[in-house]
């Protein structure tokens, strides 16, 4: 270390904002290079730099002017590099989740044509596939939105029978929409 270096890095240590310009612009190619190899993103290395400095600014008092500034922000941008790796796998361990642009997860177009498809094959298999008596059931349970004691009264059927009627209708369906489930 020289003694110009020293000093700047005392008149940082209280404050000088001409010592931090300096340090910065003595040092700026060398941390860039230095971030660059790392993380191989020059936009990101650049902003990297200027954090390292920023951090270097807000951290002035804790300088030793003793000590080699290089290592000093060496350090930090190290720090700044293992965080942004940390970022990137945990961005990739959730990518699933993480809404894409442009999308809502209000409406969402094919989740809408998916639903509308099954949908269609619910009716399908429903007709084609239920007893009548199991078919009534279901209609007025799942699409007119009606209980089970209500069902009972409106067809002069035990409640039991309803859910057992339901409960077969369903096992129907369940088993029809298997690539679904």
């Amino acid at each position: 270390m020289n003694k110009q270096e020293y000093q700047l890095l005392k008149d940082l240590k209280n404050s000088n904002e001409f010592a931090l310009k300096k340090l910065f612009f003595n040092y700026h190619d060398t941390l860039f290079r230095f971030i660059c190899y790392r993380i191989s993103d020059a936009d990101i290395a650049e902003d990297f730099v200027q954090e390292t400095f920023i951090r270097v600014w807000k951290n002035r008092t804790l300088i030793n002017p003793k000590k080699s500034f290089f290592s000093y922000i060496a350090k930090i941008s190290t720090n700044l590099c293992l965080d942004h790796f940390r970022h990137i796998q945990v961005r990739k361990k959730h990518q699933k989740n993480i809404p894409k642009f442009g999308e809502s997860h209000f409406y969402n177009p094919e989740t809408e044509i998916n639903f509308s498809i099954l949908q269609q094959k619910i009716k399908k298999i429903a007709n084609e596939k239920l007893p009548e008596k199991c078919r009534e059931i279901f209609i007025l349970s799942r699409i007119e939105n009606k209980t089970n004691t209500e069902i009972a009264l409106f067809l002069n059927l035990s409640k039991r029978t309803v859910e057992n009627q339901l409960y077969r209708a369903l096992k129907i369906l369940k088993t029809n929409l298997k690539e679904f489930l």
